[in-house]
């Protein structure tokens, strides 16, 4: 654990605020959900709640079977970090942060898919030859919880319609499992 140096008393309600410098650099949005942790040497630790880590053994099997389909590397986001991968390049994937372009693309909480001409996005933060090819965002009640993507594979090939569509249909059916 890093100390910061940064003290703050508890309110007669219980309350602790967490500094702005803090919560800009975790990402702590106002509204997010944090789970709270206490061990035996009297440590509290707040971390980000993710609804969709909670599904790890399920989102490996749907990556792993969209990866057969589609055949070209899949993977599974929460809002910050990508959970689940399969395919060839699973290992650079994992645990890794998404990029601001991924991001924004999930904030959109539509369907992106790649065409010739566009820019190109990588899917994780530093690094520049993983690039998305379909995304399609996890909705769930109305609030976004990670998103499902396919990277466009190292010769930057078009992802085909029928790709876009299983993609879509995996993120639904992930959006449905988490409602029960």
């Amino acid at each position: 654990m890093k100390a910061t140096g940064i003290v703050r008393r508890i309110d007669d309600l219980g309350r602790v605020v967490i500094p702005k410098e803090i919560r800009r650099t975790m990402r702590i949005k106002e509204g997010a959900p944090l789970e709270i942790f206490t061990n035996n040497d009297g440590e509290v630790i707040f971390k980000k709640y993710s609804p969709v880590g909670e599904l790890s053994e399920s989102a490996d099997i749907y990556t792993e079977i969209l990866n057969k389909q589609i055949k070209n590397t899949v993977f599974l986001t929460d809002n910050e970090y990508v959970i689940s991968a399969s395919g060839q390049y699973k290992k650079d994937l994992f645990e890794r942060r998404i990029s601001r372009g991924v991001e924004e693309l999930i904030e959109k909480r539509k369907l992106y898919t790649y065409k010739i001409g566009d820019s190109r996005i990588n899917a994780v933060d530093s690094s520049e030859k993983h690039h998305i090819g379909i995304l399609s965002p996890i909705i769930v009640s109305g609030d976004i919880i990670g998103a499902v993507g396919v990277l466009t594979g190292d010769m930057g090939n078009v992802p085909s319609e029928s790709d876009a569509k299983l993609v879509q249909t995996i993120s639904g059916l992930i959006a449905k499992q988490m409602e029960i």
